[in-house]
């Protein structure tokens, strides 16, 4: 049975609205102090795909930090990192970029193949750098979580879950304040192409501020969203959506909810992400793959999707003419 932690009666309803039947691990919380406002499943085995990548933004923000390097210092695509499969961005073994670009094509484009240079740029080598990454995800309190890669891309032994992406997320909001701006960047320039974010939340909800996107075929659509407004900023995690456009949606109601809903209640929620009831088997790790509509996981879900929006949108333009069709009386 489902595991649901609930803060009043509204979040509830919100909750059941925005969340399908077959949805996923879902979490809404209060980024500075990890107040969680709605949480189902938090504690459910995931598979992270490019969520992966906060880790390693987590990691690379450090090692600017440390002073290992600059904005401004230049990285190598590395045959590993020229090996790795797209997302990427396709540069070729021995081509360098900027630290500065390579978080941009990070965050921004989910670059699989930057995700490895800036491994190997900060670690030393990728093996290293994941033994960072497992070290740095215990030292935040992840304790369900397993890196085996840098970026996300699909691997048996790489799990997370909801709760630990958001104690991921929190900490890099709370840690590295100076780089905010990356989360929230709609698009980014590289040569003459103008790549953009996978985000739907940054052109669609208001005060929305970050933060990463991911998706491969056994996780579905994933999302950690961020969004501010009045100075107080909630954040999202959102796991196993069937479509991009669902992931938006869910993530979209839950921190919606989470603004109209703030009020007295609050006073008297103690859930926080730490001290909110574990489930004492999060069991194995799910895979919805079956539920995906992607031309990559599920041809026949994605050609039925594709062919509802098509309808959808006939239906809109024709509604949209009958309105400017004047009839004229005899």
């Amino acid at each position: 049975m489902r595991s649901i932690f609930i803060v009043g009666i509204l979040g509830l309803l919100a909750a059941l609205e925005a969340k399908p039947v077959s949805a996923g691990p879902a979490l809404l919380f209060e980024a500075s102090n990890g107040k969680v406002l709605y949480a189902e499943d938090a504690d459910q085995k995931w598979h992270p795909a490019s969520l992966t990548k906060i880790m390693t933004a987590y990691l690379t923000f450090q090692a600017l930090k440390d002073g290992k390097f600059t904005l401004k210092s230049k990285i190598k695509c590395t045959p590993a990192a020229h090996r790795q499969q797209p997302s990427k961005i396709g540069l070729p073994i021995g081509a360098e970029m900027t630290v500065d670009l390579a978080l941009q094509a990070l965050i921004v484009k989910s670059a699989n193949d930057v995700a490895v240079m800036l491994a190997e740029a900060v670690a030393g080598s990728e093996p290293q750098f994941i033994a960072r990454m497992n070290a740095t995800a215990t030292r935040l309190g992840m304790t369900q979580t397993n890196f085996v890669n840098p970026n996300g891309l699909p691997a048996l032994q790489q799990v997370t879950t909801a709760r630990d992406m958001a104690l991921l997320a929190q900490a890099v909001a709370r840690d590295f304040p100076e780089y905010a701006h990356y989360w929230k960047q709609p698009s980014f320039r590289i040569g003459k192409k103008r790549l953009r974010s996978y985000n739907g939340l940054l052109k669609t909800f208001a005060g929305a501020d970050g933060m990463k996107t991911g998706f491969i075929c056994d996780s579905g659509y994933n999302v950690v969203a961020s969004a501010t407004r009045d100075g107080r900023r909630l954040m999202a995690v959102v796991l196993g959506e069937p479509t991009g456009s669902s992931r938006t949606i869910r993530a979209a109601s839950l921190l919606e909810h989470g603004f109209q809903s703030y009020g007295w209640k609050q006073l008297f929620n103690t859930l926080d992400l730490k001290n909110m009831p574990k489930r004492a088997d999060s069991g194995a790790v799910t895979s919805v793959r079956h539920t995906v509509a992607s031309w990559a996981c599920n041809p026949h879900k994605a050609r039925r999707a594709k062919k509802k929006r098509r309808k959808k949108r006939k239906g809109a333009i024709r509604k949209s003419a009958k309105k400017r069709i004047k009839v004229k009386k005899p």
